[in-house]
């Protein structure tokens, strides 16, 4: 493993955080959306992520950032497999007669967004994101004490 690889690893998995941060903001902006363009509710997304170049595997990943470059290791990131919409959580039916989305009965299906899920979501890509960012910051450092060292 040569240290561009250690920059491609923690960039890929920036990129990743970010575009979830993106996609929980969406869901956080439309929480109360009770019509789409199709005319249903708004149903909350969901970002998958998988191991790029690898089968997923955590030991192949974990071995591949240790340099281990033994049979099937070939982690070199992570990457975006695919925007999910959230079919597991029901929607919320809220009484309001006055809406105009409102049933015959004057419930209205809400969108299955949970503000507090979505801001721990947040809080954990986040953290992720800075994590990755202080691994790519220690991989600079050490290829400019390299650099240093060199020039001595």
């Amino acid at each position: 493993m040569n240290i561009f690889s250690a920059f491609n690893i923690n960039a890929s998995g920036m990129s990743a955080q970010r575009y979830r941060m993106d996609i929980i903001s969406e869901n956080v902006a439309n929480a109360q959306s009770t019509r789409t363009e199709d005319g249903t509710p708004y149903r909350r997304k969901v970002v998958a992520f998988a191991e790029k170049g690898g089968n997923g595997s955590f030991v192949h990943a974990l071995n591949s950032a240790i340099g281990y470059h033994g049979a099937g290791c070939s982690g070199s990131g992570v990457k975006i497999t695919g925007v999910y919409k959230d079919y597991e959580t029901e929607m919320k039916m809220v009484y309001d007669p006055s809406h105009p989305d409102a049933n015959e009965d004057g419930y209205v299906t809400m969108p299955n967004v949970s503000i507090i899920t979505e801001m721990t979501n947040m809080i954990d890509a986040s953290r992720a994101f800075e994590a990755n960012a202080t691994a790519f910051n220690a991989s600079k450092s050490m290829v400019q004490q390299g650099l240093q060292l060199g020039q001595s």
